[in-house]
């Protein structure tokens, strides 16, 4: 008999049941209510209900909805964070867990392989992957936005390399794409004395693109899709360093951190 153990917080309010937690991840990957039920093979509704008996056990708003998508809540992120904690701890994975946004996702699918098969990764945002490595969840965070680092301390880092981001004008009316170095690219504005506003946050590069707003996003994520848009500020002023970020070193940590310095210089 093969034995699975499985998690359900317990509040004086109710239960928050590995279903319910399995929504919240798909929202969380996805940005989209529909895209999250589409992705679990469900009805928006029970998707939807599943994260309302959650928010109900906690007595927390777990979701945030507006014209941009669906996210998580900071309380919302909380509990999928200690989720993914106890569940790793549960599952004894005995090697390496590393955090990455998006934008170095598809570097970090390629170089794993060829390091370890012991390494696993987990995709969501800076803020949140800092977190977890602040938690014990995760042993290194890949950040696009370096300024992170100010706000972690006792860790080791290094350099792994640079990217370029492209600058989309058509406008004073700005929106923030969740992932990248944004904080990085909307200082160049505050320097130039640029007057503009942000008038929301996109989880997804579509919605970024189809927004009618001005925005920044890292070149690397538009050249995935084939996509070339004229950068209106010189890319150069928007070069920004991806840094990693670790709890200890180990010889899975030292042959990643080599690895992704290579691709990244080729």
């Amino acid at each position: 008999m093969n034995l699975i153990p499985v998690i359900a917080f317990k509040t004086d309010k109710g239960r928050i049941t590995p279903k319910q937690i399995e929504a919240l991840e798909a929202v969380a990957a996805t940005g989209s209510i529909n895209a999250a039920a589409v992705r679990l093979g469900i009805s928006a509704p029970v998707l939807y209900r599943y994260i309302r008996a959650a928010a109900d056990a906690l007595g927390e708003q777990l979701l945030s909805s507006d014209v941009s998508g669906s996210r998580l809540t900071p309380a919302g992120e909380d509990l999928l964070a200690r989720y993914r904690i106890i569940n790793g701890r549960l599952r004894d994975h005995e090697g390496t867990v590393v955090a990455c946004s998006p934008v170095t996702e598809k570097l970090l699918m390629a170089v794993i392989p060829s390091v370890s098969n012991h390494i696993e990764l987990l995709i969501s945002h800076d803020r949140f992957n800092i977190s977890l490595l602040e938690k014990g969840g995760v042993d290194m965070v890949i950040l696009d936005d370096p300024l992170y680092l100010m706000d972690v301390k006792g860790y080791g880092s290094d350099v792994i390399g640079y990217m370029d981001m492209v600058h989309v004008d058509r406008g004073r009316r700005y929106v923030r794409y969740r992932y990248g170095a944004q904080r990085i690219a909307f200082r160049q504005l505050d320097m130039m004395g640029v007057n503009y506003v942000v008038e929301g946050e996109m989880l997804s590069l579509d919605d970024l693109l189809g927004s009618g707003r001005s925005f920044f996003v890292d070149e690397i994520l538009l050249l995935r899709e084939g996509i070339k848009l004229q950068s209106h500020t010189d890319p150069r002023l928007l070069r920004h360093a991806i840094m990693a970020v670790y709890a200890n070193e180990s010889r899975d940590i030292d042959a990643l951190l080599q690895e992704l310095k290579q691709r990244m210089d080729g």
